[in-house]
């Protein structure tokens, strides 16, 4: 086993090598650039300070195309770091990445691990906590449907289930503000944020439910569409291996039903259910873009939003390269996890 982990660490170097490359490189080409943010940056404030394209400064004659003089599009250029081509700027990230250093954020201008860290917290909670109940729930249910299939509550369990599965998080996070928090129907939940103004005030049970106050309706769209996934997935793995010889061979043998259920058909059921679990370690700098923009949660979603938005390639390059080697041991963790839940399984 061992060896196996290791060859497998040793292959996460080109992979996680492939993946930076590709992602730089489509970054690097996709229209607009931290200097054209720059450069609409100070034509903004000239325009605000009263000054226009033909104001001092220069000459028109001493400017380039963008309405800047050459001097200062060379200090941008060489600023950002576009003064070089882009294998020379890729090898360059690289070699600060060895040394854990990822640049600065040209938006935030401050680290950018210390950025991203700052961000964390919020879907860290929200990514842990939506993972742990779906798995929680959802394979205690999908077991209870196996064992009462074709009853009426397996029928009325499922009809729920689509349709949770057929509502959008976008349009379910929008139903459940409106109706829910914004005072036109019912004032239930905050509508934004994850914690209230006057959290630091509150005992620690106080701040413990203002919390979860606040999380309700962020976790019930984090968790709408995986809910009903990891359900039925259980549940059709768990009717499968009760089919197979062993199970039979148990039940001949007089074992009540639910003892056939949970002690010999759950374990190798739960395979295909371990097989979602590659993005276990990944989740913490996850972040549903569209859920963080509705609440206001100030997360990874809206951090690579915003991000995007500005062109800040430092931060977004640094989402990628530790999103990426998260999922990459997340990979390794699922192999191992096999092993524990099914012992035939031999890696060596």
């Amino acid at each position: 086993m061992g060896t196996y982990i290791l060859r497998r660490i040793l292959l996460m170097i080109p992979t996680l090598f492939g993946i930076t490359l590709l992602c730089f490189v489509i970054i690097n080409l996709a229209p607009g650039s931290p200097i054209d943010q720059k450069l609409q940056q100070m034509r903004m404030g000239g325009a605000m300070a009263g000054g226009g394209p033909g104001g001092a400064g220069g000459g028109m004659n001493a400017r380039t195309e963008s309405g800047v003089s050459e001097e200062v599009m060379e200090a941008l250029k060489k600023q950002y770091g576009f003064d070089k081509p882009m294998h020379e700027r890729y090898v360059i990230w690289i070699k600060n990445v060895v040394q854990l250093d990822f640049g600065r954020s040209f938006k935030y201008e401050e680290p950018v691990t210390d950025v991203i860290f700052s961000k964390m917290p919020v879907s860290l909670t929200f990514g842990i906590t939506s993972l742990i109940l779906s798995y929680l729930v959802c394979i205690p249910l999908g077991v209870i449907k196996a064992l009462k299939q074709g009853s009426k509550f397996d029928a009325v369990s499922s009809f729920v289930l689509f349709v949770m599965y057929s509502i959008p998080a976008l349009i379910l996070g929008i139903l459940l503000r409106t109706f829910l928090s914004s005072g036109n129907y019912l004032d239930w939940f905050p509508l934004a944020n994850v914690y209230s103004d006057n959290y630091m005030e509150l005992d620690t049970m106080g701040q413990i439910w203002d919390r979860i106050h606040h999380a309700i309706l962020p976790m019930a769209c984090y968790m709408v569409g995986s809910f009903t996934f990891l359900t039925i997935m259980m549940q059709n793995s768990m009717l499968d291996v009760v089919k197979l010889d062993y199970v039979r061979t148990a039940r001949a043998k007089g074992l009540a039903e639910k003892t056939v259920y949970l002690k010999h058909a759950l374990r190798n059921a739960l395979i295909p259910i371990v097989t979602g679990m590659s993005g276990i370690l990944s989740i913490m700098f996850s972040g549903s873009i569209i859920i963080e923009s509705i609440f206001s949660l100030d997360g990874m979603g809206l951090l690579a939003l915003t991000s995007s938005n500005a062109r800040d390639y430092n931060v977004l390059m640094g989402l990628i390269f530790f999103q990426s080697i998260l999922f990459l041991f997340g990979r390794l963790l699922t192999d191992l996890l096999y092993v524990v839940v099914d012992p035939r399984i031999d890696f060596t």
